[in-house]
């Protein structure tokens, strides 16, 4: 018998095909079909009757032939077992499925019917959910889980029945991604193993009055809950639920929660781990093709998982995949909001799980006091949340990123959390930072693989089965990679306040340094919370290690450190290191004039210690405020001028850009304390100014003059008599 050939359909948008299942009295007898094109039309006042066929393909090695207009066409073994059981002796039935209806080597036509997918499901009479033949005594766990929805169960003792139960709930079915949109959309499921059915209400009431016989297993646990908090939803929906775009017009979840709740669950092709998802997002079909999401399987899998993260996190996000791995390598400057302190266990009936939350106000970047708690409830991603979980907001992101701590970088375990918080709405709730300091190493995986997710380092990670080989980079830029992603954890534990935890990272990071720049003894920062490599390097005048460090895109040069605001220009300053002062200078993006913590610039700094030749390089940058003052009024005049540093001093004047009487905050002048500590270069210095004012009085009326005498300072007084007459 000849082989069935598809027809184009022919009704034009919304047009889908149905089958028309033919009777027999025989159940043995070969199945007999039809296919019939048919319109799905805009909701209106009518039922569509035909019925939709929920199940698993299973293997497709040992074929079974059905027959279309006497065509045979090939379907798996589990898919022929729920057509001889749908099959009536004297009525035919008309049923919707995927594998029969939707020509599957057209995949210009897969993608087109996928989208329909969720209207096709949502306006089916019901949705018949197969789990398979009767095996396993499934017809007595069946019969107790519906006794179990009426609270007539005693069999909970029973050793076999709960084993039974079981291995019903282990079936396939349970674990395959399509089957969320198919009962996610339904307005009415029954539920059918072998012979027996039951309605899928009565199976949730069921299932959830035997908690006790799955709940220790966990990762069953989540498959049962994904799947009957949608099954329940059934009979609370409208006839028509469907939009005009063919979505759903009230989301069941936004997208990046269904990929964080159900990304675990399988699918033959990857690209059904995002497209099975679509039509419960209630996103039209204008949203997808502006997200660059409509089904498509041409796309290659790893393009696919880079567009969806870009949607969901920013576009300008730096994102690495790789074909057929569920695994993808984020990379983006971002801060930490916060940490989960505690989650509840006990999921809600409208399937949401309560965690609390405390923020952090990591160096004044978010507008909160100084720790603010929070209780947010979030639908439960398929790696559960846990106490000690951190709160992230990447740069461009509008939703945060709930992450787990591993040794050098971090896994991601809610990519774009959409928490609800009692009492308020979540522009109440948030205040998004303007800084995003942090280089953050996300790591999202979807294989569900312990092995992975438990993995301590980042290139155990992604070596594993030597699937990156051709990214692998010479051993010093291994070293020196490593040694940045250590010392970038250690910064964001910095911002958490746990310094110790940061301390302890250090060591290792210093020696990848050691070993990638071949030197020795390299110094350890103690007691130095937030300090970038970048400052580290530069505050020691390891310019080796600065010149190559400023070669790399994501290190930022003016980036300051969280305990004193200080960036690197200023730590090198602080220690006179030239040549550093030098490499910084001449990238051309150093912020010269920035100021720490304290209100003090980088030529603060260099006149407060005295380094000329500093002070000079930042003077012929013409790029600072010469008079700049700190926090307590005193400019890099005044601290020249107090510590006698004769050179600056005149470098500074000459600049004509300061003014030379300006006072402190105990209205004190730069000629007061020169006079003070008995500088007499710099006293004729600044009186040949004529801007200055001899007899000025501090706050507490003393004068230059009475300080002078007082300490002894015979040449300072002779000058300041010769200027008072």
């Amino acid at each position: 018998m000849s082989q069935y050939h598809y027809s184009p359909l022919s009704l034009g948008p919304n047009s889908i095909r149905l089958l028309r299942l033919l009777p027999h009295e025989d159940r043995n007898a070969p199945i007999q079909c039809q296919l019939f094109d048919y319109s799905l039309q805009e909701s209106g006042e009518r039922m569509h009757l035909y019925d939709t066929l929920s199940y698993v393909w299973g293997d497709s090695s040992n074929p079974r032939s059905i027959y279309i207009d006497e065509h045979d066409l090939p379907v798996t073994e589990n898919l022929y077992a729920a057509l001889l059981h749908l099959r009536n002796f004297s009525l035919e039935r008309i049923i919707w499925i995927d594998a029969i209806c939707i020509n599957q080597e057209n995949t210009e036509e897969k993608g087109q019917q996928i989208q329909y997918m969720a209207k096709i499901y949502g306006q089916a009479n019901r949705v018949l959910v197969w789990l398979g033949n009767a095996a396993d005594d499934s017809d007595q766990a069946l019969d107790e889980i519906r006794a179990a929805g009426g609270k007539a169960t005693n069999s909970l003792n029973n050793k076999a029945i709960r084993s039974a139960i079981l291995a019903l709930l282990q079936r396939k079915w349970f674990r395959r991604i399509w089957v969320l949109q198919e009962v996610a959309t339904a307005r009415h499921i029954l539920i059918m193993c072998g012979p027996t059915e039951i309605d899928g209400y009565a199976f949730c009431l069921g299932i959830d009055s035997l908690k006790e016989v799955y709940e220790s297993r966990a990762e069953l646990q989540s498959l049962i809950r994904s799947v009957t908090y949608l099954i329940r939803g059934a009979i609370f929906r409208p006839n028509y639920v469907m939009s005009r775009t063919g979505g759903v017009p009230q989301a069941i979840c936004t997208l990046g929660e269904l990929i964080d709740m159900y990304h675990t669950h399988e699918a033959a092709l990857l690209h059904d781990k995002v497209y099975a998802l679509l039509g419960m997002s209630g996103m039209s079909s204008d949203d997808l093709s502006k997200a660059n999401l409509l089904p498509n399987y041409e796309v290659e899998w790893e393009e696919l998982l880079q567009r969806l993260i870009k949607f969901l996190l920013c576009e300008k996000i730096s994102v690495e995949t790789w074909s057929g791995k569920e695994i993808a390598v984020i990379k983006s400057k971002g801060c930490i909001l916060g940490r989960i302190s505690s989650v509840q266990n006990i999921i809600s009936l409208d399937g949401r799980q309560s965690v609390d939350v405390i923020f952090k106000n990591t160096s004044e970047q978010l507008e909160y006091g100084e720790e603010q708690g929070a209780h947010w409830t979030l639908q439960p991603p398929a790696k559960p949340i846990r106490d000690g979980d951190l709160i992230c907001l990447l740069q461009g992101a509008s939703r945060p990123t709930i992450i787990r701590l591993r040794k050098d970088h971090f896994v991601v375990i809610m990519i774009a959390a959409s928490p609800l918080e009692t009492g308020q709405t979540e522009s109440e709730y948030i205040k998004w930072p303007k800084l995003f300091a942090r280089d953050f190493l996300l790591v999202w995986d979807w294989e569900n693989s312990p092995k992975l997710q438990d993995s301590g380092e980042y290139d155990a990670l992604v070596r594993t089965d030597d699937w990156v080989t051709e990214h692998s980079k010479t051993e010093v830029e291994g070293y020196l990679n490593k040694a940045t992603r250590i010392w970038n954890v250690a910064m964001i534990l910095d911002d958490l306040e746990e310094y110790e935890k940061a301390e302890e990272r250090l060591p290792e990071a210093i020696e990848g340094y050691e070993i990638a720049f071949g030197q020795e003894h390299l110094h350890l920062p103690k007691g130095q919370y937030g300090r970038t490599p970048l400052s580290w390097a530069a505050g020691n005048g390891y310019d080796i290690v600065v010149n190559v460090l400023l070669k790399k895109d994501s290190i930022n040069p003016n980036l300051k450190d969280s305990q004193s605001g200080r960036a690197p220009l200023s730590w090198a300053i602080n220690n006179g290191h030239e040549v550093v002062v030098k490499l910084l200078l001449e990238t051309g993006k150093v912020e010269v004039d920035s100021k720490d913590e304290d209100g003090r610039t980088p030529l603060w700094w260099a006149a407060y210690s005295g380094y000329e030749v500093i002070v000079k390089l930042l003077l012929e940058t013409s790029k600072v405020e010469v008079d700049s003052k700190d926090n307590d009024g005193r400019t890099p005049l005044w601290w020249a001028a107090y510590s006698g540093y004769e050179v600056i001093v005149k470098l500074l004047l000459e600049t004509s850009k300061v003014e030379v009487d300006s006072k402190d905050e105990n209205g004190r002048t730069p000629l007061w304390w020169a006079a003070q500590n008995g500088h007499e270069v710099v006293v004729k210095l600044l009186l040949e100014t004529s801007k200055v004012e001899v007899n000025s009085k501090d706050k507490y009326s003393e004068t230059l003059l009475f300080r002078a005498t007082q300490n002894g300072h015979e040449a300072v007084v002779k000058l300041l008599h010769k200027y008072i007459n």
